[in-house]
């Protein structure tokens, strides 16, 4: 039953920042670009461009800590310096 759960836990993973991530940059880039109306000029609400930039700000800082999770161990042989200290190294 171990290997069923740690397939289900790699499957959840990847779906949610496999799909998630472009799912949320998307709805992030449709909120940050405004309407066009008939006579083309954009219009863009204040809070619906904050709401872009705060997807934008969420899905950079997820990719961020993605790659400094994967170069941890790394890091730390390097600097000494451990990004993640609440989380145990095997």
């Amino acid at each position: 039953m171990t290997y069923l759960e740690s397939i289900f836990k790699v499957l959840v993973v990847g779906l949610v920042l496999g799909a998630g991530l472009p799912a949320l940059f998307a709805t992030g880039l449709l909120a940050f670009s405004g309407t066009e109306s008939a006579d083309g000029t954009a219009t863009v609400r204040p809070a619906r461009r904050y709401l872009g930039i705060a997807l934008f700000v969420f899905v950079g800082w997820a990719i961020v800590t993605a790659v400094l999770w994967i170069t941890r161990a790394t890091i730390i042989h390097h600097t000494g310096i451990d990004l993640f200290p609440f989380m145990p190294r095997k």
